[in-house]
């Protein structure tokens, strides 16, 4: 009986992960086979195990090893076959065995002993092969764990996404809101004021008609005085003489205009009207005055929360999941706006709070290490801990001061180059820095107490 030869390429018993004829392999309940250490080393740096083709979820007790396929491998590798035209030598025709590493290609025996390849390091194939895959597999190794950084990162941006998204949706909402007020202060505002304008024309409207129609009047009465006169006035001369002997042509009173004429539309009574109800209600809707500093949330360090109001700083234990945005503090958080010229001046109600630190920072202070509390890190402080104030400079001086405080006010005249701290209950000045500002400086809150929020009053 004859029998057929089946010819196995090198692709159907190849590793998908090493792309080498397979070594111990085993199978998944999707079909794919992998060798046992290349799966195993592939999943040693995956969360969840899934397999390297399909991505179908696998557990560690799927793989399976096949002694057929096992042997078939086996015998494919140790298998004498007939040596194909490329793995000749075109230049001498012989079986290329070795391997160059300086010209990286394969190379026959006597070429390894000839002038050409003369001192190169050179090896077999097989052994060449191996040293090859292996540091292949390293470099693999290497950009799985890139793609999973790559991949961290991917969601790291992801989730900063939609926390902008819902930043700007919460912040839309309050601006949509408090416009609605607005424009519906203006709508009513816009009717009230319309409505008296129209019932001061209408009043002076009827005022001014009854005067026209008085003082038509008169014109009728004077008009047939004076006909009835020039018509007399043609008679004989003496009955002109008898009938004005007896005042019968003595000139008529007429209702002359009153001397007050009626005023036009008090146009700057409803305009200032308009101005001033305008000025209430927007401070009105303000509430509050506008402060001269807020909390930025963008700067906040992954234990503080800032409020919605902006003007609370509140600490919490558990580190919270932020993205780490290069404007964000590694301890404390900044103020929302930076000042590079004028007075400016601002209260921070530390109540209770027995662990805080306020001040000013430069601009360009390191935001990603933990601050040293004196001017030249670029930070002016005043700091409360362990029952001590401290200002912030090299000597970390303590102030001895008879109560505690509740208040305290920072004071900036930035082109003096002054930064004081005070109790503005008290009056007198804790301390005072004095330095030269060359670019702009942010207020500087932190607080690690739970007992008490820092507050912006």
């Amino acid at each position: 009986m004859a029998t057929t030869k089946v010819s196995i390429s090198e692709e159907s018993v190849s590793c998908p992960i090493c792309c080498a004829v397979f070594k111990d392999p085993v199978a998944l309940k999707c079909s794919h086979s992998f060798c046992e250490e290349c799966l195993q080393q592939y999943w040693s740096i995956q969360e969840v195990l899934l397999c390297p083709v399909c991505r179908k979820e696998c557990s560690r007790d799927e793989p399976t090893r096949s002694l057929a396929f096992s042997s078939l491998c086996e015998n494919f590798k140790s298998r004498e076959m007939a040596t194909p035209a490329g793995d000749m030598c075109p230049e001498h025709d012989e079986k290329l065995k070795l391997f160059c590493f300086e010209d990286k290609q394969p190379v026959c025996v006597v070429c390894y002993t000839s002038k050409k390849h003369k001192n190169h390091q050179c090896a077999p194939i097989v052994e060449a092969v191996q040293e090859l895959k292996a540091e292949v597999k390293s470099g693999v190794s290497g950009m799985l764990q890139n793609l999973q950084i790559l991949k961290k990162s991917v969601a790291d941006y992801q989730i900063l996404a939609e926390a902008v998204k819902e930043e700007r949706q919460s912040v839309e909402k309050i601006l949509r809101q408090e416009f609605d007020s607005l424009h519906q202060f203006l709508r009513e505002e816009e009717e009230a004021r319309i409505g008296a304008l129209r019932e001061e024309e209408l009043k002076k409207y009827k005022k001014t008609k009854n005067r026209i129609e008085k003082l038509s009047y008169e014109i009728s009465n004077l008009s047939m005085t004076l006909k009835m006169i020039n018509q007399e006035m043609e008679i004989d001369d003496i009955t002109f003489l008898q009938n004005y002997a007896n005042g019968h042509y003595s000139p008529a009173r007429s209702a002359l205009p009153e001397p007050n004429m009626i005023s036009g539309i008090d146009t700057a009574k409803h305009l200032g009207i308009v101005n001033l109800n305008l000025r209430a209600k927007i401070c009105e809707l303000l509430h509050d005055p506008p402060k001269s500093v807020t909390l930025d949330p963008n700067t906040a360090s992954n234990k503080l929360v800032v409020s919605e109001d902006l003007s609370s700083l509140f600490f919490v234990e558990q580190k919270l999941d932020v993205a780490d945005d290069p404007e964000r503090l590694y301890v404390g958080v900044l103020g929302s706006q930076g000042f590079r010229s004028g007075l400016h001046c601002w209260d921070v109600e530390v109540g209770d709070n027995d662990h805080w630190t306020i001040g000013m920072v430069k601009q360009s202070v390191e935001r990603k290490k933990l601050l040293k509390m004196d001017p030249s890190s670029g930070i002016w402080s005043i700091r409360f801990i362990s029952g001590k104030y401290r200002i912030g400079i090299k000597s970390r001086r303590e102030l001895k001061l008879p109560e505690k405080l509740r208040v305290i006010r920072v004071h900036l005249d930035y082109d003096k180059g002054i930064i004081s701290f005070s109790d503005p209950s008290k009056g007198p000045t804790l301390f005072t820095f004095t330095d030269t500002f060359e670019e702009a400086l942010f207020p500087y809150f932190n607080t690690a107490s739970t007992i008490s929020p820092l507050r912006i009053s």
